[in-house]
């Protein structure tokens, strides 16, 4: 009987815990360096959570091994809610990339909201005397791999959305990897290449400046932040690709601190916070721990696809 009783106080207990969550600062693991947009994004959201919580959210990047150290960090972690994993669109693409990745994205983690969809922008050097998607499908189809393309990391959103326009619009182009997307953009407004897919954010600076020719955005819509700019759907039906920002905590989260968190997510998301992703070029789309699921299994096995047909690989 006694033993009894202990279970199920220590049920109460729980129960009451899981209620009165967040009791005490969350830890907010992002696998990234600051001041990226992962990052910035990241930070956005938590303020956003502290306010409407009254406990702080707190980001402790945790950047190294393609962003599996800080994940792992998080795969590893009690399930209490008190360790979180706010991560890019890369989360699910680096296993297929290397084989030394020491967690399994879809056991080891809860998917809790998916936060923002980043489409890339399409952007040429102001120098090829291209201005639209269309023009730029005909001059590489009458130059073949004479276009170099650059691409910020082996394996990005952007790399793969290159791949992918390659696919789509059967052309055939050079791929030049570099490290990070700082040099490319150097190289691009320079001339010494010719095309880069990078999330809108950070093409903005640029691209509002003039200094380089935006032609499409992949997503299927114009953006509400720059409807002159058209969709790559438009001249390529079904062409679509995006970075993407999601919130995971370790494998077991109980489902009221799951329903908790999804809930204070999509608030924010409907809070002022909205207007800010909006302005910087992302996509909202609230939903509920099963449909970020869905589609982290859907882009998963679509990046999966591109990366076996291109034969990426960085080990």
């Amino acid at each position: 009987m006694k033993r009894l009783t202990g279970v199920f106080l220590g049920l109460f207990f729980l129960g009451v815990s899981q209620a009165q969550y967040p009791a005490k600062p969350v830890k907010v693991v992002l696998p990234f360096p600051p001041g990226g947009p992962t990052d910035v994004v990241g930070r956005l959201l938590v303020q956003k959570l502290t306010e409407q919580t009254g406990q702080n959210f707190l980001i402790e990047n945790r950047a190294g091994g393609n962003a599996t150290i800080g994940s792992n960090e998080v795969a590893k972690s009690a399930a209490d809610g008190y360790t979180l994993l706010f991560n890019a669109s890369i989360f699910g693409i680096t296993p297929f990339l290397s084989k030394s990745v020491p967690y399994d994205v879809q056991k080891d983690f809860t998917t809790i909201a998916l936060v923002a969809k980043g489409p890339l922008a399409i952007s040429v050097s102001s120098s090829l005397g291209v201005n639209n998607l269309k023009d730029l499908i005909a001059h590489a189809k009458a130059n073949p791999g004479k276009l170099a393309f650059a691409i910020g990391s082996v394996g990005s959103a952007g790399h793969l959305g290159t791949e992918l326009l390659k696919r789509t619009a059967g052309i055939e182009v050079l791929i030049v990897p570099y490290k990070g997307s700082t040099p490319a953009y150097q190289d691009l407004l320079g001339g010494q290449i010719q095309g880069f897919l990078d999330p809108v954010l950070g093409a903005q600076p640029h691209w509002k400046g003039g200094k380089i020719k935006v032609l499409a955005v992949s997503s299927l819509k114009r953006l509400p932040s720059a409807q002159d700019t058209p969709a790559a759907a438009e001249t390529l039906p079904g062409y679509e690709f995006y970075t993407w920002y999601g919130l995971w905590g370790p494998a077991g989260l109980p489902r009221e601190i799951l329903a908790r968190l999804n809930g204070e997510v999509n608030k924010a998301l409907g809070s002022d916070l909205r207007d800010k992703l909006l302005a910087q070029g992302y996509e909202l789309s609230p939903g509920s721990p099963e449909d970020f699921a869905k589609f982290q299994r859907e882009d998963m096995a679509r990046s999966g696809r591109i990366i076996s047909e291109a034969g990426i690989k960085i080990e």
